[in-house]
């Protein structure tokens, strides 16, 4: 049974981490120099905010179900 939701959700985390913006672009300004964006708040909002909010949360559900097949 947990063998199954852990397929599931593994399934879901990797569908939900395709699902993400890009956040590896903004890193190289840093050696580009890209001053015009570096003292702005960029806040995620709505859909990228539930995104992340949903592959924290999957992230975790799939760490304890895999911890609890270990142990037992």
């Amino acid at each position: 049974m947990l063998e199954t939701i852990l397929l599931i959700v593994s399934v879901l985390l990797i569908a939900i981490a395709l699902l993400q913006g890009n956040k590896a672009s903004d890193a190289g300004q840093i050696i580009t120099g890209g001053n015009d964006a570096l003292f702005q708040n960029m806040k995620e909002r709505g859909f990228e905010l539930f995104i992340s909010r949903l592959t924290l949360v999957l992230g975790f559900v799939f760490f304890i179900i895999s911890l609890i097949l270990f142990i037992g």
